[in-house]
């Protein structure tokens, strides 16, 4: 019971502190006053006089376009570059060489395209000046990129008869100086406070309490019997003749706070260490697990009431709100079940005690003990229907059914909230497509929002709802056939396949996360994976803006008596069947021959 109350809190956290700050974020993209204008407002004005931006300035979709990419083309070469040369430039106390140009192009695109994928280690690959200029640069401007383009899609559902959808300067100066900044401020004091490291000192190199032996490919010997004198080790009374005995330890400094605070905010994902939030530096405790997992949505979730406000339409925000809600639920009761029960071999047929009698019981396997089963299945769920990526336990340590759920909410086009904007406005498009077959069912006009729906924008619809299915498809297909993929794998059989599936989902999701044993970092995967990131990015975004342009330039159909209610029970029903239908169709086949079939290995 207490468990069941554990995930209750969550979610009530969570809309809790959703609803203000969707309310706020209305308030700063129509340029009203908040309670931070007085201080920020001159910040703002400041970056258009130097920067020589005309606030006033209407974009058509193609401009708008045209500067999302032209910025986000920028900002791709210039953290490429920064990661080649990192070895002779300054804020590098650990002195790391420049990083090799296929894995400086794949993070580059990664971090541009806020995915986060990260095929090395930050501690022991990036310097602190490509942490803090690259990355959490990015880690804004990247965040601040989709939310914007949500917004220029709002205006075209407001504005009638108008080709104008705002300009994505303006947009992109408001989100970070107004939303994004003094909410990662408030956020890093407080994981600050929590024990987050946050200083910019090189690694340091600690004695440990006590020397511990490891094997020749580096396995820790348990009941080692260590003489420090003659340095030998042996175990059950057999001497070690390859053991080498360890007496300290590595321990990675840096501005980890600042840069996770934005990297869940900003639904990120890149982690300061290579493990990410497991590691106790950069998510010591319960207190700090909680805001971090919670900042996981707190933007997705916040849109959804914004986007009610801003069309005039509370209903309808909240109907998709309670349909993104409702998957999130649904997705978290299988993971939390499945990784409670654990499985059969794990019990090891009565030999290891799973119960919950006085411990955390069930799959422990991968995750840490000082947050157990139930915050670490929130939290995998959080960050994969969040495209976030950021993880406090191994999803390549979840039984079959659990693993496969994560799979299958970035498989969905990261639209159960999804990444802070392009959750939104992917979960919009399928709304278009359900309005579009609901009309076709009952013979109707197919309108939104009082606009029509045409040829036209159902074409870029459907384009957006399928592009992440089509790269993580025709992406997994292709290195399914490579042979030099096999070495980067874990396992074999099903498990190998939905390790696979799994870095191609995460990708092509924009997500970040992997089953932490597949080796990425080869220069066929960094390419490919590279070239899935910006075509699942791009692409939505593209058409997105076509929409938003067309819609802005159509007139408003007055409500009748016939019209599709899309604020109703039944609309809500109705955008979640489609989007499952969507993702089932593309998808069993995949799942059919990963996940699925490995939950059938362990039962028979």
């Amino acid at each position: 019971m207490s468990t069941v109350i554990q995930y209750i809190l969550y979610l009530a956290v969570l809309v809790a502190l959703a609803i203000p700050l969707g309310a706020y974020i209305k308030k700063v993209m129509n340029g009203e006053k908040t309670f931070l204008s007085k201080i920020l407002t001159p910040c703002e004005n400041a970056v258009y006089k130097v920067l020589r931006v005309n606030k006033e300035e209407q974009m058509n979709w193609k401009k708008y376009t045209v500067s999302v990419l032209a910025f986000s083309g920028v900002g791709l070469l210039f953290l490429f570059l920064l990661q080649l040369l990192q070895g002779v430039l300054p804020g590098n106390p650990q002195g790391l060489p420049g990083v090799k140009w296929d894995l400086s192009f794949n993070t580059a695109v990664s971090f541009v395209t806020n995915t986060n994928w990260q095929a090395y280690s930050g501690e022991s690959t990036l310097s602190y000046l490509t942490q803090a200029l690259g990355l959490t640069v990015q880690n804004f401007v990247s965040a601040a990129t989709g939310i914007a383009v949500l917004f220029a899609l709002i205006r075209g559902l407001i504005k009638v008869k108008s080709d104008g959808l705002g300009s994505f300067w303006v947009d992109m100066t408001r989100i970070v100086i107004h939303i994004l900044i003094p909410l990662n401020l408030v956020i890093s004091l407080l994981l600050v406070g929590g024990g987050v490291i946050q200083n910019l000192k090189g690694a340091e190199t600690v004695s440990l309490v006590e020397p511990i032996a490891v094997s020749a490919d580096g396995t820790i010997l348990e009941n080692a019997e260590i003489d420090p004198e003659t340095e030998t080790v042996t175990v059950d009374g057999q001497v070690i003749e390859d053991a080498e005995i360890v007496t300290e330890q590595f321990v990675p400094m840096g501005p980890a706070a600042s840069q996770v605070a934005i990297k869940q905010t900003g639904t990120n994902g890149g982690g300061f260490n290579g493990v990410n939030s497991a590691h106790p530096l950069e998510n010591p405790n319960a207190f700090t697990n909680i805001i971090e997992m919670i900042s996981l949505l707190l933007i997705p979730a916040a849109l959804c009431f914004t986007f009610g406000s801003a069309v005039k339409n509370k209903k309808q925000g909240r109907a998709i709100f309670m349909a993104m809600f409702i998957c999130l639920v649904a997705a978290l009761a299988v993971v939390a079940v499945n990784e409670q029960l654990a499985t059969p071999q794990l019990a090891q047929d009565g030999s290891v005690d799973i119960s919950m009698d006085g411990q955390a019981g069930g799959n422990m396997e991968g995750k840490e003990t000082r947050f157990g089963i139930a915050a670490s299945s929130t939290w995998a769920v959080f960050t994969t229907a969040a495209s976030n990526g950021s993880v406090n336990s191994m999803h390549d340590s979840y039984t079959p059914l659990g693993g496969m759920i994560t799979m299958l909410l970035m498989q969905l086009g990261e639209v159960i909230f999804g990444g802070v904007g392009c959750g939104l406005y992917g979960m919009l498009a399928f709304a278009i497509l359900t309005v579009f077959i609901a009309g076709l069912m009952v013979g109707r006009t197919p309108e939104f929002l009082g606009k029509k729906i045409e040829p036209y924008e159902m074409k870029w619809a459907v384009a957006v709802c399928l592009a992440t299915p089509v790269a993580i498809l025709v992406g997994s297909g292709i290195a399914a056939i490579v042979p030099s993929v096999a070495d980067s794998l874990n396992n074999g059989g099903a498990r190998g396949f939905s390790e696979l599936l799994y870095a191609y989902s995460s990708c092509g999701g924009n997500n970040g996360s992997a089953f932490a044993g597949f080796n990425a970092n080869t220069v066929f995967l960094n390419i490919s994976l590279g070239l899935v990131m910006l075509f699942a990015r791009f692409l939505p975004i593209i058409g997105t803006l076509a929409v938003a342009g067309s819609l802005a330039g159509k007139k408003k159909i007055a409500t009748t008596a016939g019209t599709l209610s899309t604020t109703n029970a039944m609309f809500v029903f109705l955008l979640i069947f489609i989007v499952l239908l969507v993702g089932a169709l593309s998808f069993f086949p995949a799942l059919a021959l990963g996940p699925i079939a490995e939950f059938f290995q362990s039962i028979v």
